[in-house]
């Protein structure tokens, strides 16, 4: 007799969770995903301190933000957290450009060394256009990839929603196309360096 109900709560305890588990995976959702690109600002200046010459350099700021909203429902034994829909922020929201502070503003070499990093600027900008269609599928894949989470209690929901979170920045696909955006990057600022004669700065030495 001891060891029936001893079995029986061991029942409860063991299979109880994943009956609630599996009510919960009627309420997945095809997820919504909107896709944006933050608003990017310029800055020059010029640091005290003497750098290059004929050379300067711009820092690009990358927002990667994805703010998600969680559908709830109440079940029987507690709550189902499922992702619903997610709002990402993709890009670049500022660029940093210095130049040496022995090129004066508005002089030929000033423009010049300004004209080349604005050239950096497009180049990352083109980069997040070439790749906003395949960030868009890969954050959809992540998203549509996610299971409910059941919870107990509503005091546990904003974790569930926190693991959501974490579960979908932590896909594959989207680390892979994060990484497949940097070394874009990389390459076509490489390939603008190396294109650069430096023939129009050197005009404004003559």
């Amino acid at each position: 007799m001891n060891l029936k109900v001893f079995y029986w709560l061991f029942s409860i305890c063991f299979f109880g969770p994943a009956f609630a588990y599996d009510d919960c995976l009627a309420y997945k959702f095809t997820p919504k995903v909107v896709l944006d690109t933050p608003i990017w600002t310029k800055e020059v200046v010029q640091p005290l301190r003497f750098m290059d010459l004929l050379h300067g350099n711009v820092s690009a700021t990358m927002v990667d933000n994805y703010d998600i909203v969680a559908d709830i429902t109440n079940i029987e034994d507690g709550y189902c957290v499922s992702l619903k829909s997610v709002y990402a922020t993709v890009g670049y929201s500022n660029f940093l450009v210095q130049i040496d502070i022995r090129n004066k503003p508005d002089t030929c070499s000033y423009n010049a060394v300004l004209a080349h990093e604005d050239e950096h600027i497009r180049t990352y900008l083109s980069v997040i256009d070439d790749y906003k269609k395949e960030l868009q599928d890969s954050i959809y894949s992540a998203a549509d990839s996610i299971t409910p989470i059941f919870v107990n209690n509503r005091e546990d929901i904003d974790s569930a929603i926190t693991e959501l979170n974490a579960e979908l920045q932590a896909h594959p696909d989207l680390i892979l196309i994060k990484q497949k955006i940097k070394a874009a990057e990389e390459i076509r600022n490489k390939r603008i360096d190396q294109n650069n004669t430096g023939e129009s700065l050197q005009k404004c030495f003559e």
